[in-house]
């Protein structure tokens, strides 16, 4: 059996990030990058698909970890008969090749430890050339290298690397891993005890700007680090999880890749960055939409990769078995060529958020794009599309696709009427008018006194939740009030929200999900805005109790299981929570991310 998701931490150098299991084994790492092969593919298979274990040899009484304060250092405590180990875990913020770290600390008696190294290359599929070298061994396959420096004598046996050591009180042992190109000399070995020094201040003065200071500072600051450990430096691009085929159900087939960066997460994930008074992080981020975006709007897609790639060839890997059996396992996302009319909403409320944040103008002023996409929707607004949630059914007319169209068009005139676009505001006001008709003629269901998934349909949607959120309706509407009922009577189940109503005719695949988690906390979002505090008090409570003991958080949960699903740890995840502890910290207010309907 696979060890737990929830065993897992992160430690990342905000280029690509490692999975650390409790047992203190690497077992998932792309490099250079988030979207690269992977050299320890364990996660997604066996120790076999490579992977990098340091532990103690003899029985283990009790393993305690945490990561420190305000950083990503992640720290494993050992505690065996004979003594206590902690190993320290980080990845160094990189000046050009991406370096690991890892520290052995004897904090009592004395302990038998152990190495196991195996290094396979693309997704644990090519066994390397492995050398021994003064200072360790290097592993070279095409054009990757991998150099592991360390002082304990090393063993290769069986196309695999052991080494034993024991470490005493106050004793410590460092090893640094090191990837670069092939054609390239080795970079020079770090100083694993300064470098990791120089990692906790790097990390403190970023985490030391965070102006949330409410009642959920140490859960709300450990997302935002999340979320930094999530983000490609390079480009401001954010990953949506540093993993691929986590599967939605164990077992299952709904198991995609997540490495890119989703135009749909742009504005919640702005506001959250806005919201903590990370002004950089939410400029570059804005940067890397609009340069992503840049091109006809009918070209847009729904998601890139780091650099703002547009093609995203989705291949299965055959040679995986797959998390507990769940497969196929993918890289790359299909999904990059499904029409969604939600993401011009998500862009131009994005713009929109960032000018009433006053971040600035953009680097290359681009209200070009906003006027251009609102220009595609006139008509483009009218076409079924796969929907937020990527449908591989038929096309349709979702509510909320045409709910954010109607978002397009409404910061625009919003704009407009500030003197930020020289344009015609009759004509766009009179398309609002016309999307918002629309969306609550076809897209209410009286019989079933809610807002439904599609035209026609009665399907319920948990992204329904998101009308008030941007502002389409008043929470105190009776609508929006029959809509939360709805959801909460037929898509919440032991108190946490799924996406929708499951049809394979709907979304083109076998049952089977665990609960959204991001759905779940625009549900307490709703409850702040109803004047339930009380709920929504609750409701937050509940997501932050099924964090991981590092305070981490997947894409989906199992109430009844008690297990964590999807890719992990998911940035959406992370920036509801953030988002929600804001929310609750304001109290109700007409909308959360955005004007009403008709506030002008």
């Amino acid at each position: 059996m696979s060890i737990p998701i929830e065993d897992y931490a992160m430690i990342g150098d905000c280029h690509t990030a490692a999975l650390v299991s409790k047992q203190g084994s690497i077992d998932w790492l792309c490099l250079p990058h988030f979207d690269s092969g992977a050299c320890f593919a364990a996660l997604l298979g066996s120790a076999e698909n490579g992977h990098w274990s340091i532990a103690p040899s003899e029985p283990i009484r009790s393993v305690r970890r945490r990561y420190r304060e305000g950083t990503l250092i992640l720290e494993t405590e050992f505690d065996t008969e004979s003594g206590s180990v902690t190993v320290v875990d980080c990845m160094i913020p990189r000046n050009d090749a991406p370096e690991l770290a890892r520290l052995v600390v004897g904090t009592r008696g004395q302990v038998e430890m152990k190495l196991e190294l195996l290094i396979r290359f693309d997704y644990g599929s090519v066994v390397p050339w492995v050398r021994q070298s003064d200072h360790g061994i290097s592993a070279i396959a095409g054009p990757d290298m991998v150099s592991l420096r360390t002082q304990v004598p090393l063993r290769g046996e069986n196309f695999k690397t052991f080494a034993e050591f024991t470490v005493a009180e106050g004793q410590k042992v460092p090893f640094d891993l090191a990837w670069y190109p092939s054609h390239k000399q080795e970079p020079a070995p770090l100083d694993v005890e300064e470098a990791i020094r120089e990692t906790d201040n790097w990390w403190r003065e970023w985490s030391g700007r965070c102006s949330y200071q409410g009642k959920w500072r140490d859960a709300v600051l450990r997302s935002l680090i999340t979320l930094k450990g999530l983000t490609f430096l390079p480009t401001g691009g954010i990953v949506a999880a540093p993993t691929t085929s986590l599967p939605e159900l164990l077992g299952g087939v709904r198991n995609w890749d997540y490495r890119f960066c989703w135009v749909r997460d742009a504005t919640l994930t702005l506001h959250s960055l806005l919201n903590a008074g990370y002004l950089d992080e939410a400029r570059e981020w804005r940067e890397w939409l609009l340069r992503a975006v840049a091109g006809s709007p009918s070209e847009l897609n729904i998601l890139y990769g780091l650099h703002g790639e547009r093609r995203l060839t989705e291949l299965e890997l055959p040679w995986l078995p797959g998390y507990e059996k769940s497969v196929p396992v993918r890289i790359g996302n299909a999904a990059y060529k499904q029409y969604q009319l939600d993401i011009f909403g998500e862009v131009v409320n994005t713009l929109f958020q960032a000018r009433e944040a006053g971040l600035g103008p953009p680097e290359h002023s681009r209200n070009d794009v906003a006027l251009a996409m609102l220009e595609f929707l006139e008509t483009g607004w009218e076409q079924p599309d796969d929907g937020i949630w990527e449908m591989r059914g038929p096309r349709r007319h979702f509510v909320h696709s045409k709910m954010m169209a109607w978002v397009a068009v409404d910061r625009l005139v919003k704009s407009a009427r500030q003197g930020r676009f020289d344009t015609e505001i009759t004509r766009w006001k009179k398309l609002r008018d016309a999307i918002h008709e629309q969306v609550c003629r076809e897209g209410f269901d009286a019989d079933m006194n809610s807002f439904v998934q599609y035209y026609g349909g009665k399907h319920l949607d948990a992204s329904l939740l998101m009308m008030p959120l941007v502002g389409f309706l008043p929470a105190n509407d009776a609508r929006v009030a029959g809509t939360v009922k709805a959801i909460e009577t037929h898509l919440v189940d032991h108190g946490f929200v799924a996406r929708y109503t499951q049809d394979p005719a709907v979304d083109g695949m076998p049952h089977g999900e665990g609960m959204f988690l991001a759905c779940t906390f625009w549900l307490a979002d709703n409850y702040v805005l109803q004047n339930r505090r009380q709920d929504a008090e609750r409701m937050f409570e509940r997501l932050l109790n099924i964090r991981n003991d590092v305070g981490l958080l997947s894409e989906e949960y199992d109430p009844v299981a008690k297990r964590l699903l999807g890719n992990f740890p998911q940035a959406f995840s992370h920036v509801g929570l953030v988002n929600t502890a804001f929310n609750l910290a304001r109290g109700s207010s007409q909308s959360a991310t955005g004007p009403t309907a008709g506030d002008e």
